[in-house]
């Protein structure tokens, strides 16, 4: 027998809560789809990147699993691609990844559960997720962002396996002209947040501090200055 007597709905099962409504978790996903097949291109381009480098095959995979962040990865294999320090290289991705303080600290009234659950689901929170779940106000759809996360997770991970292992085949990523895909796909994001005349100034700020340092500056310090000044521009903004 289905229904209530008494006229009310049941409550959604665990599989009718996945699929109803826009802050399910299949939503998000389907909706992350057109970002994990550009996700997956970037992967391959950081796997056969990594592998010309000499980073092995094991490596690159870890670093793509732990990580799980296309800017930060792709900073320190071009600073020390470039014949920066490992140091230089961690300083360019820790500046990178600063922004998930701020996207983390909108995101949090909107996360459940005690301290540990939060920092475990915090993890989810990526660029592209983060956006497709805003909305507006400072309100985040948790379930959407999660599910926008679960497929490019998998797409990052996967192209960064299928560029390892088959970079003798794919051959030199910027001849297939993989090395544009990803600030391609960074500038489509930076786009919808240059909605004021402050965001647009900090990121010219950044861009021309970066062009002008790239001459003469060793590798890695051009990404650490305009990462530098884009977050003094956010907190000067605050």
């Amino acid at each position: 027998m289905t229904g209530n007597p008494r006229g009310r709905e049941d409550p959604p099962s665990g599989a009718e809560e996945w699929e109803t409504g826009s802050g399910s978790y299949l939503a998000g996903a389907r909706a992350a789809m057109p970002f994990a097949l550009a996700t997956f291109v970037l992967g391959i381009s950081f796997g056969v990147l990594a592998r010309s480098l000499g980073w092995g095959t094991v490596a690159p995979i870890v670093f793509s699993v732990i990580t799980f962040s296309g800017s930060a990865q792709f900073a320190v294999a071009a600073v020390l691609g470039d014949g920066g320090g490992a140091l230089a290289a961690v300083a360019a991705a820790v500046l990178i990844n600063a922004r998930f303080g701020p996207m983390g600290l909108a995101i949090a009234a909107s996360l459940k559960g005690g301290p540990l659950r939060r920092a475990l689901e915090g993890q989810g929170v990526v660029d592209a997720s983060w956006a497709l779940a805003s909305r507006g106000g400072g309100h985040f759809d948790r379930e959407f962002m999660l599910g926008a996360t679960i497929p490019q997770l998998a797409a990052w991970t996967g192209g960064t396996v299928v560029g390892v292992l088959g970079g003798n085949f794919i051959g030199d990523a910027e001849k297939l002209g993989l090395d544009v895909i990803f600030p391609a796909f960074f500038l489509a994001l930076l786009a919808d947040e240059l909605d004021s005349a402050k965001a647009r100034a900090v990121a010219l700020i950044a861009v021309v501090l970066a062009l002008a340092l790239v001459p003469f500056a060793p590798p890695g310090v051009p990404v650490i200055a305009a990462c530098t000044a884009a977050l003094l521009g956010l907190r000067s903004s605050s």
